[in-house]
């Protein structure tokens, strides 16, 4: 009997031991499971590295060349109209033509005002007389100095209704200002014309105005006696050079552009006003310039920003863009010679990210 009971005390001590040791690996392995969560914790919460790709700003010696389009306008032009109302009796012009300053043009009808001139005359060496008599009999003593008075006014009433009718009668007269190439005529010999109405224009284009708009940022660059080259789409064969003469002093505040005029000559009048023309100011000066791929520029507003990469991390910046060309742009203040700007996956960025430079995929042809 106690050796049954010794067997049991000692089966007892046995697995509370073992149930013992059995918890206290369970803790310590808990406890070491906790202590290695804790480790991992900081790795787990590490922002994942987002995927960019990038381009290399480079440097370029360059030309400043401005490019830009144009029009051509005549050196003058004017839509020849009437000063007073009347009755085309002729036209002295074929349409098309050249004419000199001063040849006629249109002839209008003058009859009743050269009547009217005719009888004005008439009044007028009557007023002469009356005038005449007036003087002698003032200095005889038989006549008053407010009749000769009156008879002076007469007169000079006379010789002012004269001189009035002459200039009308000229009126009538419509001649052409200066030289220049008739247009196409919008009235017909027998037409009664109002005051101020348009008969045809001329258009002086032996040499033509050439106006175009450049960038404001060559405002100190571009100024009168520089020459430009002028292409006529019309004429692919042949080129034009013309010299700058006048400079808007007014900026265009919406295109952020100055409107440049020049002289070109056309001697052979082959030129016509209102042609599309391509002009190029060239050779401003030459100097070290950074371009950027097209892509990279993020645009937010007025202002133009580009994403740099410098230790595997993003920032932006600011930028200040010159000329523009294909697939590139000039920037002037905002990026270094060699600096690496993102051009593709700028969306997901923040200042200060952590990127991933991934190639850029080859360029498909077309």
């Amino acid at each position: 009997m106690r050796r049954v009971t010794g067997l049991l005390l000692c089966l007892a001590v046995l697995a509370g031991a073992g149930m013992l040791a059995h918890r206290q690996g369970w803790i310590a392995g808990g406890l070491s499971a906790v202590k290695g969560e804790a480790r991992a914790a900081p790795e787990a919460r590490q922002a994942p590295r987002i995927p960019v790709e990038v381009a290399v700003a480079r440097q370029e010696q360059v030309t400043s060349d401005i490019r830009s389009i144009g029009t051509l306008q005549s050196d003058e032009s004017v839509k020849v109209a009437s000063e007073v109302a009347g009755r085309i009796e002729r036209l002295a012009f074929k349409e098309g033509e050249q004419v000199q300053t001063g040849a006629v043009l249109v002839q209008l009808d003058a009859a009743l005002v050269k009547a009217s001139l005719e009888e004005s005359e008439a009044r007028l060496e009557l007023a002469k007389a009356n005038y005449d008599r007036a003087q002698r009999l003032q200095q005889s003593g038989s006549g008053t100095a407010r009749a000769l008075d009156e008879a002076k006014a007469e007169l000079n009433t006379a010789s002012a209704l004269i001189d009035s009718q002459r200039v009308q009668i000229s009126k009538h007269t419509i001649s052409a200002p200066f030289d220049g190439v008739v247009g196409l005529r919008s009235v017909s010999v027998g037409a009664y014309i109002p005051i101020g109405t348009a008969l045809v224009n001329l258009e002086k284009i032996d040499v033509l105005k050439v106006d175009f708009k450049v960038p404001e940022i060559f405002l100190r660059q571009i100024g009168p006696g520089q020459n430009v080259e002028i292409a006529v789409d019309a004429m692919p064969d042949r080129s034009f050079t013309g010299t700058i003469y006048a400079i808007d002093p007014m900026v265009d505040v919406n295109g952020r552009s100055i409107s440049v005029r020049a002289n070109l000559p056309n001697p052979d009048l082959v030129l016509r006003p209102g042609l599309f023309v391509r002009v190029v100011v060239k050779g401003l000066d030459s100097r070290p310039t950074v371009f950027v791929p097209e892509s990279a520029i993020v645009p937010r507003g007025q202002e133009r920003f580009v994403w740099l990469v410098a230790d595997g991390k993003a920032k932006e910046t600011k930028v200040e863009l010159g000329r523009r060309r294909a697939g590139e742009v000039e920037i002037l203040k905002g990026v270094a010679v060699d600096a690496s700007v993102v051009v593709a996956g700028q969306g997901r960025l923040r200042n200060g990210a952590t990127v991933e430079v991934v190639p850029t995929p080859p360029a498909t042809q077309s």
